[in-house]
């Protein structure tokens, strides 16, 4: 890919690890990079993409081991996950250069966080979609190459027990029902098999988790190395209940808003699938994320993305 990107490109790149990355371009103007959580894939992004693609260039892409692409050829670390989100921009040409707004969902908040950190000159807004939060993380005890052994050795496990081929669709789509305020998992089925029913995201899915407190740990170790100077923005899922735990969450979102200097705002109803749950939500949260240089936000082009 080079130059301007094509109103829609869909394919894989191969950023300097070598690990095919399949991607998703799409829209015209201002780049926008979204970046899904834990164990889901690029069709997870598809509501917001399209109330984002007429006012953003719309990048979405699948980690290494999840969606199609190739697993990871090394354990994730979040500064890791920063140096792909740029190569993968390197690659579009010289529009994969400009500041970018950069939107991380759940344990994938570590990885745009770390972007904005990492690479200041190039990201526009953050924007946490229900981030992963963690106080005081430390890397576990277990070492974490026993960690990686085991997590690899349970994921050849289920593959080779058919595991995935049997159940895989079922528990994808079980989850993001558990994980929303209402409806079920609107991904085309012929996706979620695709992806799904293969060992490969499984393992991807095992293998990242097993590296959940590290990448926790190597972000708060960032930032107080390196000052966020872009403008963030933090929106919550809150699902209306009064449960402690949903207001502990709430809270805990809050907290990291305030510790980042950032816009809070509650999605209310949503579940963690708050692209799902309230996809013009979170495509406001992108309009109207303000410039880096703390000009108002882009609203020359639309009225916002119901018109």
């Amino acid at each position: 890919m080079s130059g301007r990107p094509p109103a829609r490109y869909e394919g894989f790149v191969r950023p300097a690890d070598g690990v095919p990355l399949h991607v998703v371009v799409e829209g015209a103007g201002p780049l926008c990079v979204l970046a899904a959580g834990l164990g889901l894939g690029w069709f997870d992004w598809d509501p917001v993409a399209a109330l984002l693609a007429p006012h953003r260039t719309v990048v979405r892409f699948d980690r290494p081991g999840h969606g199609l692409s190739a697993p990871a050829a090394a354990p994730p670390t979040a500064a890791g996950e920063a140096r792909r989100i740029a190569a993968l921009l390197d690659a579009l040409g010289p529009a994969g250069r400009a500041p970018a707004t950069v939107v991380g969902h759940s344990i994938a908040g570590f990885h745009a966080e770390a972007f904005a950190r990492l690479y200041p000159a190039r990201t526009a807004a953050l924007v946490l979609l229900d981030s992963s939060v963690e106080e005081s993380a430390r890397p576990p005890l277990l070492p974490a190459a026993v960690r990686d052994a085991a997590a690899g050795a349970l994921g050849r496990a289920l593959t080779a027990a058919g595991l995935p081929a049997a159940l895989g669709p079922l528990l994808r789509r079980t989850g993001v029902r558990a994980s929303r305020t209402g409806g079920g998992d609107p991904a085309a089925r012929e996706s979620v098999r695709r992806c799904y029913r293969t060992g490969r995201v499984w393992q991807g899915t095992l293998r990242e988790n097993a590296r959940y407190r590290d990448q926790a740990a190597e972000v708060l170790a960032l930032r107080a190395a390196h000052p966020l100077r872009a403008p963030a923005t933090v929106l919550a899922g809150a699902d209306g209940s009064a449960r402690p735990a949903a207001r502990r969450w709430l809270g805990r979102q809050a907290d990291l808003a305030e510790r980042l200097g950032a816009r809070f705002e509650i999605a209310d109803p949503s579940g963690h699938m708050v692209m799902l749950d309230r996809p013009d939500q979170v495509a406001r949260a992108v309009l109207d994320a303000p410039a880096a240089d703390g000009a108002p936000a882009d609203r020359r082009e639309h009225a916002g993305p119901n018109g």
